[in-house]
């Protein structure tokens, strides 16, 4: 049977690479394209909102994974769900809230499956509470590349379970997974506002009372000056008490039928996000935001996935597209966090969603982003002149605290970075060769850091 040949890029739309790609609708069906796999690869993909080249394999196969089988199934009274992969976080919310669980970990789109969720290792802004979402999975179920059908847990085979936690996609193709689910009153949270002078500032305020609140999240503003660089909004909040609802709300506490509202023209000019659009758009965001707000209740989009409201706000962006390159040092390395943010505004990089947030604890998981520290995310425009060489020299400053880019989000570290930030690699490494021991597992992300075996050859 012929495939269709599709371009493929991922959210940020840069570095668009052809494949074949498949829609199998059982198993059975993953494991035969497994078996049928051309010298190329394959690698899984669900709804493409990684920002890099992880879920394309240009020349190979892509197994469009949203077709399997998988509704929701909670266990109401253990809070366990099973789920399979090719399910939205967007779908499984809708599922869960109407019962009173909610999801353990969300990032800042609903519009993620199941699998690619636990591919990347997700985390959110609760992750110095509750870490990301491989310490709240039970287990999983993969189809290996040789075709077998094969059930993991932490317990019993923590080698292949933690190296698909955060693995990319590297070790076999997820087609379920069992999540412990948190259970909630209501489907809003109350939250506080709190407006911040200066990165200094952020960064205090968030040390001094982040343990205090289960979510908590800063947007920044790289593009102000005088003195002012990195002010931000700190927003904190933490699942709402039905009893804390206004009354019009408490009939229909766990209602959630979210809408995409606006929609973003699907063309936009090339330099059309530039320092000056940037630091006007900035300045109002950061006047609109209360200067000091509590207990304000707002619903779980607004307040976790704000741009889920907006579709296709990627093409804000033009016609190149946009890197993403978050970060993350340890506790005591703040002064590359003000280096780096520094070092972006001088350079005119400025970016307006620069979201700061702290880590917690990491998991087992080798290939796992998130570490004790600062986590700071920034969208910037692909066609940025002296991008690249900007970013070489932000991955050497944070490499050399001892920190690492979240590869999920990454489209062009260079392999030789790798294992500086990783240094856990050859434990992955010898879990996905016991898992693929031909390499029929591969992606652009894995050829280009040389996570795979054709990735090596000279």
């Amino acid at each position: 049977m012929e495939l269709p040949q599709r371009l493929l890029t991922g959210f940020g739309r840069t570095a668009p690479t052809r494949a074949s790609v498949a829609r199998p609708r059982s198993v059975e069906e993953v494991a035969g394209l497994l078996a049928a796999a051309a010298p190329r690869g394959l690698i899984a993909r669900g709804l493409g909102s990684s920002y890099g080249d992880a879920a394309q394999c240009a020349g190979g196969l892509v197994v469009d994974c949203t077709g399997l089988p998988g509704r929701p199934r909670l266990d109401p009274e253990t809070g366990r769900c099973a789920v399979g992969a090719g399910v939205s976080l967007d779908a499984l919310m809708r599922a869960l809230l109407p019962r009173g669980w909610f999801v353990p970990v969300t990032p800042g789109t609903r519009q993620v499956t199941v699998g690619g969720a636990v591919a990347a290792d997700i985390h959110g802004k609760n992750h110095h509470v509750d870490g990301s979402l491989g310490h709240h999975v039970r287990s999983l179920t993969l189809v290996l590349p040789g075709g077998e059908v094969r059930t993991v847990t932490p317990e019993s085979d923590p080698a292949l379970f933690w190296a698909t936690v955060g693995g990319m996609g590297l070790t076999g193709v997820i087609t379920e997974a069992v999540v412990q689910c948190v259970p909630v009153e209501t489907a809003f949270l109350r939250v506080d506002t709190e407006r911040t002078r200066d990165l200094d500032h952020t960064l205090e305020l968030m040390a001094a009372t982040d343990d205090h609140h289960h979510y908590s999240v800063a947007w920044i503003d790289l593009a102000a000056g005088k003195g002012a660089t990195g002010r931000g909004v700190l927003t904190r909040g933490r699942h709402a008490r039905r009893d804390e609802l206004p009354a019009r709300r408490r009939g229909t506490p766990l209602a959630f039928a979210p809408a995409t509202r606006l929609r973003a023209p699907g063309w936009a000019p090339p330099g059309l996000l530039n320092r000056h659009t940037v630091r006007a758009f900035n300045e109002a965001w950061y006047r609109r935001a209360p200067a000091l707000r509590r207990n304000e209740i707002q619903g779980i989009a607004p307040f976790f996935h704000p741009l889920d409201g907006v579709r296709g706000w990627n093409a804000l962006y033009g016609p190149r597209g946009l890197v993403q390159y978050q970060f993350v040092v340890p506790f005591g390395a703040e002064p590359v966090l003000r280096a780096v943010a520094g070092r972006l505004a001088a350079a005119g990089a400025v970016s307006f969603l620069a979201v700061l947030k702290r880590f917690g604890p990491g998991n087992p998981a080798p290939l796992s982003f998130p570490m004790p520290g600062w986590t700071l995310a920034l969208d910037l425009p692909a066609g940025l002149g002296g991008l690249a060489a900007l970013l070489t020299e932000l991955d050497e400053r944070v490499a050399g605290a001892g920190g690492r880019v979240y590869l999920a989000k990454d489209a062009r570290l260079p392999a030789s970075m790798l294992a500086r930030m990783y240094p856990r690699l050859a434990e992955w490494d010898a879990a996905r060769r016991a898992a693929d021991p031909t390499g029929l597992l591969g992606s652009d992300l894995a050829r280009r850091l040389s996570l795979s075996q054709e990735g090596r050859k000279p």
